[in-house]
């Protein structure tokens, strides 16, 4: 165990911090585990080491009802994370993975799309309340790859893709779906689109449908994207829009 809160220890690792930063060249940092010590400790080594990225692993469980399935409301989860960032400094480059929307995008794709807009209209997760300061993910080595503790439903992949590619938040692609479960390309035209249209972690979400078999959002005017096996939506998409990029249950204009 490490005694974050030893000034020796502090010391030696913001010296280790800033070595990686200077000789190395690394200028962001993970925060594993960052539930194992305060957001105090962790505001120490980002102000003395300034990288330009810092992303937290805040990793709790959702709230669940007698169904075992998540409740609607996961205020208080989201709740967990934006606090996080604002003890470390909401205003530097602290930022904290959005577990929220994971675990909800993990049931939402099995037939219940409406998750994916909250009781006030917005997303959910995060995402919905800042941000600027929300990673989003499909999975990571913890929940996919071997160890399998929380993963993505493995046939819909690709619909978690569509989704955190296309709006707000600092997507992050997990290495395995990448390189090893030959989705590069379809997640590399996700990818272009996103670029293309300078779609980036502020940019402004509508949601305009919400169905258990449909979800459908326009983001910055620019980007559709629909998920679920719903096909006929033409009559929801304005005029001007192209089919951009699809696959297995989604599509994006």
């Amino acid at each position: 165990d490490i005694d974050h809160l030893n000034l020796r220890v502090q010391k030696e690792l913001v010296e280790w911090l800033n070595w990686l930063k200077a000789d190395i060249g690394f200028d962001g940092w993970r925060f594993d585990f960052a539930k194992g010590y305060s957001a105090d400790v962790a505001k120490i080594y980002i102000d003395r080491s300034e990288p330009s990225f810092a992303v937290a692993e805040i990793w709790t469980s959702l709230a669940y009802g007698g169904d075992g399935k998540p409740n609607l409301n996961q205020d208080q989860h989201r709740q967990e994370l934006v606090n996080w960032v604002d003890k470390v400094g909401g205003k530097g480059p602290a930022t904290t993975f959005d577990f929220t929307t994971k675990g909800i995008l993990n049931v939402a794709v099995e037939g219940e799309l409406w998750r994916l807009r909250g009781t006030d209209g917005k997303a959910p997760g995060m995402i919905g309340w800042w941000p600027a300061k929300a990673v989003t993910f499909v999975d990571n080595h913890d929940t996919g790859s071997t160890q399998h503790m929380w993963p993505f439903p493995s046939d819909r992949v690709m619909q978690g893709y569509a989704y955190i590619l296309t709006h707000p938040g600092t997507p992050c692609i997990f290495y395995d779906h990448f390189f090893d479960w030959g989705l590069k390309e379809e997640i590399d035209r996700l990818v272009s689109v996103r670029t293309r249209h300078g779609i980036h972690s502020e940019s402004k979400l509508q949601i305009i449908e919400a169905d258990a078999d449909l979800y459908l959002a326009e983001t910055d005017g620019k980007v559709i994207v629909k998920l679920g096996p719903r096909y006929d939506v033409g009559n929801l998409i304005p005029g001007g829009f192209k089919v951009a990029a699809h696959g297995n249950d989604y599509a994006v204009w």
